[in-house]
């Protein structure tokens, strides 16, 4: 198994999926999520449990793309959320249509909100600062307890699966919400653990092989931890699969990011960590032999 001779091979895959990601990100955006633009959210009590696919024969005239959950014990309640801004005689329309159908007894839903984008800039930054203190706290750390070159090459990694997870969002256009920014946390710790045990197998077998060959050093590490780490990660799938699967429409959008996450982590933590480090072990050398 010669995976780091290979690296030009993975860095190109993940190269092509970001940069196909982010140039479609720039020219026609994100599929950004109410929390990022603003919009409605409106709660309707029916009295009785609905299919969600009948309540979006209704909502869908409006949006189409409206957030549809149930909520409640008997889930009897639904709320819409949609990035359109409703002005009252909309969401009167909205439950007018509703109350027809279903003989409400009430004259107005239970809740309306109108969001603006602002909050959306709130989570935005507040996320972005969380994520580089965590980065900047892996760096330490990996430092302290392995070497700075290990640090940056689980940077590295750190940054790839926040890419392509972006990247398979904008391909897909998948909504980007506040779910998503959690998930996006929940990613940055769970892709570091993979990482580390294969870097905690390098450093244990740099004490016992040849310390300039680096390259067969990180391949040897990888064979002897592959199997460890593709388990993890397909038990850890299977539960979140499951959860998307099987859970509400809340559940799975915080759980489509953690698939696209996990796979990305797997694939960062073998084909991606390693190959770095061994290159920046390799410059490292190369300035040391040139003095």
């Amino acid at each position: 198994m010669n995976i780091v001779e290979k690296r030009k091979i993975w860095f190109s895959i993940s190269g092509i999926i970001i940069i196909i990601g982010l140039l479609l990100g720039m020219t026609r955006g994100y599929n950004t999520g109410i929390d990022f633009t603003g919009g409605t959210l409106m709660e309707i009590e029916l009295h009785q449990y609905v299919e969600t696919a009948a309540i979006r024969e209704i909502t869908d005239q409006y949006d189409s793309n409206a957030s549809i959950n149930l909520l409640g014990e008997d889930r009897t309640v639904f709320q819409m959320r949609t990035t359109e801004d409703f002005n009252s005689e909309v969401r009167r329309e909205i439950f007018n249509q509703f109350k027809d159908k279903y003989d409400l007894p009430e004259n107005q839903p239970l809740r309306v909100e109108q969001f603006g984008p602002a909050i959306g800039q709130e989570i935005q930054n507040r996320a972005l600062i969380a994520i580089i203190i965590s980065a900047i706290g892996m760096l330490i750390y990996i430092t302290f307890r392995f070497e700075f070159r290990f640090g940056l090459a689980a940077i590295a990694a750190l940054i790839h699966d926040i890419l392509i997870v972006l990247a398979v969002y904008s391909i897909l256009r998948i909504p980007v919400n506040s779910p998503f920014v959690a998930a996006m946390l929940t990613i940055l710790g769970y892709s570091i653990n993979d990482t580390i045990v294969v870097f905690d197998r390098i450093r244990e077998n740099l004490k016992f092989m040849k310390k300039s060959n680096f390259e067969q050093v990180a391949n040897d590490s990888i064979a002897q931890t592959i199997v460890r780490s593709i388990n993890t990660s397909v038990t850890t799938l299977i539960t979140i699969v499951a959860l998307y699967v099987l859970g509400v429409e809340q559940i799975q959008v915080f759980a489509l990011p953690l698939i696209a996450g996990v796979l990305s982590g797997t694939y960062s933590s073998i084909f991606i960590a390693s190959p770095v480090w061994v290159m920046l072990k390799e410059k490292q050398n190369k300035k040391f032999a040139h003095r």
